[in-house]
């Protein structure tokens, strides 16, 4: 039988993103065991990960991995960093997020406008676990001055991937799975997972 693992999230595109690379265990969203949303309020990634990774497991009794991530631009000190999904607000939604961003950077010139997304990844394999493995990636970029693109979520239109010469939202989700930082961070879980 497949191990079934819980992601602390239900954000169908995270679930399929990690499902794809961790394709040897049932990835499942909290949903299904009614896990209620735990408040992030760690001030990095790692500590709101490990806050929702122990959240998922209290409520499922099943191991649990989570996932803080966000997009870091220099321009503005590393903002929106830790409150990426809720930069415009808490009731935000992608766009808005996205189009604050822009309106943050209006006045940035092209030199100025590098950025990253950063992903930490915890399992954990009890809400009492004392040694979570935690994993990290990071995804250099540009922020562009408009979206382009339709895959993805989130940041994805206005991330141009230098390296393939257009934005996150503009690569098929299999190259994406390869190159970002959700997918460096999955690497290296297992990679320890082992």
């Amino acid at each position: 039988m497949t191990e079934k693992i819980v992601l602390a999230s239900g954000n169908a595109a995270k679930i399929r993103e990690i499902q794809a690379i961790f394709g040897n265990k049932l990835i499942v969203p909290q949903s299904e065991f009614d896990v209620p949303e735990a408040k992030e309020t760690g001030l990095t990634f790692v500590e709101n990960s490990i806050l929702k990774a122990r959240n998922a497991c209290y409520y499922s009794g099943l191991s649990a991995i989570a996932d803080d991530s966000g997009i870091e631009v220099d321009a503005l000190g590393g903002a929106p960093g830790v409150i990426s999904a809720r930069y415009a607000g808490e009731n935000a939604n992608d766009r808005d997020n996205l189009e604050k961003l822009l309106e943050e950077l209006v006045d940035v010139p092209d030199s100025g406008r590098s950025a990253r997304f950063h992903c930490v990844l915890v399992y954990m394999r009890t809400d009492a676990d004392s040694s979570p493995i935690i994993a990290q990636g990071v995804w250099e970029g540009v922020i562009l001055h408009q979206p382009i693109g339709v895959n993805g979520f989130g940041y994805d239109p206005i991330f141009f991937v230098p390296e393939k010469n257009c934005s996150s939202a503009q690569l098929e989700p299999n190259i994406k799975n390869q190159l970002s930082h959700r997918a460096k961070a999955l690497k290296q879980l297992m990679e320890k997972f082992v």
